[in-house]
């Protein structure tokens, strides 16, 4: 009878046990409504896991550009081959012509695993590729698969390839240049008898087959000219700084000192730094930091293009004296002023076999107007032009840089191909001037025939025709040359005196562009040996942080704020330099026209003419 109290008792105490239990929750969640995070989302451990992150890709960053400065004095030491991604063999040998010069012609043999009799069709026309010679040693036309040696090879073409050598001959003049590259255009057709060689000129070397195809009339077939400058002075104004950039240093004399100063040769260095000064964004910002970002797949990318980037090669006095003088300062090509020898003025309205010209909007060192304007110049009108029985054909691209046009994959396998493709029906087409458009609606570059198609439109030689003030630009060109003339009366005896192999040699090493790459190698900086072995340990054991990590995004705004503010220092840069060539020199400059220039999306560009 007494028990049951008892046990009720219990069961009272118990019950209020589990409801005192239950406020206490309930007070806990009151008091943090917020539901725990797993650990990996919680901020302490991902700024952690960043830091971590963060330490391993510097690593790994500073590694890579000790890899590269290995890579360049390694490639120094065997005497800055050519970078081709094929095999080939030496045809001929310029060093050993009547008229020496540093050009040599070889012939591809091999892609890959594919011989020559397993990739050739010999009905199809040859193919010859000249790279640039602007700073930079030969390669670019076929230092990857997905190139334009690639695409020619790939269609059957059989190919050759010119390339040059890092020092030219003694006296090395444009006219032993292009003897020598007659010499080769000459043995590629006799190897292949009825079949005109197609000329593929990359940049420089572009409009160096121009007065090749100039001086030597039927020699050659089709002539593809890839971002190649043949009309200096166009442009609009406050845009294209290279147009004025000679001019504000008084024009040609500085070149003529640094090549006194170099014992008769110019350093290549100059002009690649030139070349990088044009957009620092990119250059600098850009580039390393998406190595930077990227650094576990963007690494072997970065190494393949320095080794070629980073390899200096010099040209003489004489070529580099002809080129800022004829060309950059006198625009004496299209005007059929350039002198090639005593006897033979070029005139570009000798050229007869047809030019297919290839340029981008996207691209600063030779954009369209440079490209296309001389033709307007050369030729009254359309029907100047076809009376001339000259077929021209220009495609462009909306957005792609200048060295995109040779080194994309995606170009080469879309833009070059077509162009290739094409070239039966290039050569089928009545004298005119034409625009070649490329309808690829998949946006797929790997596409095939019928998925995409390509067609020529007609156009008239005066929609190609760009604003210039020559004026201001003759005041240039006198300017040179009274500077040029003064300096080489007054100073360049005295600079040639006082250069020997010590001082040429040390100007050679302590220029920037090498020693900002030099110096990262373990034989001038011993931290580096220390910094291999490091990297070896944190790529074995590496976890790279999502692409989504919230710090990583962080990180990556931040530095595009950073490229971004680079960019407007860029362009106000390039806005005093206009401002200050109007100045001077007297020409027109409109304010609205330099920001209707400098705002306009690279990409955007619809119009296909630029009148």
């Amino acid at each position: 009878m007494t028990a049951a109290p008892r046990q009720g008792k219990k069961q009272s105490r118990s019950s209020r046990k589990s409801t005192v239990a239950l406020k206490v929750d309930e007070r806990k969640r009151t008091a943090d409504p917020t539901p725990r995070l797993p650990l990996a989302q919680q901020p302490a451990l991902q700024f952690l896991a960043y830091q971590i992150d963060l330490w391993e890709r510097s690593v790994l960053f500073w590694d890579t550009l000790r890899v590269r400065a290995n890579n360049m004095l390694e490639h120094e030491r065997a005497g800055l081959p050519p970078l081709l991604d094929f095999k080939y063999e030496t045809i001929l040998d310029a060093r050993r012509f009547e008229r020496r010069a540093n050009y040599a012609l070889l012939r591809i043999t091999e892609i890959g695993d594919a011989c020559w009799e397993d990739c050739v069709d010999l009905s199809n026309a040859p193919v010859i590729v000249v790279d640039p010679r602007a700073g930079h040693g030969p390669g670019i036309g076929g230092f990857k698969h997905d190139s334009e040696v690639g695409m020619a090879m790939h269609e059957g073409h059989p190919v050759y390839f010119v390339v040059f050598f890092p020092e030219p001959e003694p006296g090395q003049t444009l006219t032993d240049v292009l003897h020598a590259l007659r010499r080769f255009v000459e043995e590629v057709a006799r190897r292949h008898p009825g079949k005109s060689p197609v000329l593929y000129g990359n940049c420089q070397a572009g409009w160096a087959l121009t007065l090749l195809s100039a001086d030597c009339e039927g020699l050659t077939g089709p002539v593809v000219l890839n971002g190649s400058p043949l009309s200096y002075w166009a442009g609009e104004a406050g845009s294209n700084p290279m147009r004025v950039g000679g001019s504000l240093v008084g024009g040609a004399w500085l070149a003529h000192f640094i090549a006194d100063l170099s014992g008769g040769r110019f350093d290549g260095a100059w002009l690649a730094q030139n070349f990088e000064g044009l957009k620092p964004e990119k250059a600098i910002i850009e580039k390393y930091a998406t190595l930077f970002h990227q650094v576990d797949t963007e690494r072997e990318r970065f190494l393949e293009f320095e080794r070629w980037w980073n390899g200096f090669y010099f040209l003489s006095r004489e070529e580099i004296l002809a080129i800022v003088e004829n060309l950059f300062i006198g625009n004496k090509l299209e005007q059929g002023q350039l002198r090639i020898c005593a006897d033979c003025t070029v005139d570009l309205r000798r050229i007869h076999n047809p030019l297919i010209i290839f340029a981008s909007y996207g691209d600063n060192i030779t954009p369209p107007h440079q490209a296309l304007a001389w033709i307007p110049t050369v030729y009254r009108d359309s029907t100047d032009l076809e009376a001339c029985g000259q077929r021209i054909v220009y495609l462009t691209n909306p957005h792609v840089g200048h060295l995109g046009i040779f080194v994309s994959a995606r170009v080469a396998r879309l833009e070059h191909r077509a162009i290739l493709e094409s070239l039966d029906e290039i050569e089928a087409l009545a004298p005119g001037l034409y625009e070649m458009k490329i309808d690829n609606p998949s946006g797929d570059p790997d596409c095939h025939k019928p998925n995409y198609s390509v067609r020529f439109q007609r156009r008239h030689v005066e929609e190609l025709r760009a604003p210039t003030d020559r004026a201001a630009f003759e005041r240039v060109r006198l300017l040179s040359e009274a500077s040029d003339a003064m300096y080489g009366a007054v100073f360049s005896p005295w600079v040639r005196a006082l250069s020997n192999p010590w001082i040429t040699e040390a100007l050679k090493w302590t220029h920037p562009m090498r020693t900002s790459r030099y110096l990262f190698s373990e034989q001038f900086n011993p931290w580096m040996r220390g910094l291999a072995s490091i990297a070896e340990s944190v790529s074995e054991n590496r976890k790279p942080l999502p692409e989504g990590h919230p710090i990583l995004l962080q990180e990556r705004r931040l530095l595009s704020e950073v490229s971004d503010a680079l960019g407007h220092a860029r362009k106000a840069r390039d806005a005093i330099y206009a401002r200050g060539f109007a100045m001077i020199f007297g020409c027109s400059f409109t304010p609205t026209a330099f920001e209707a220039e400098r705002d306009r999306p690279q990409g955007g560009r619809n119009s296909s003419t630029f009148s």
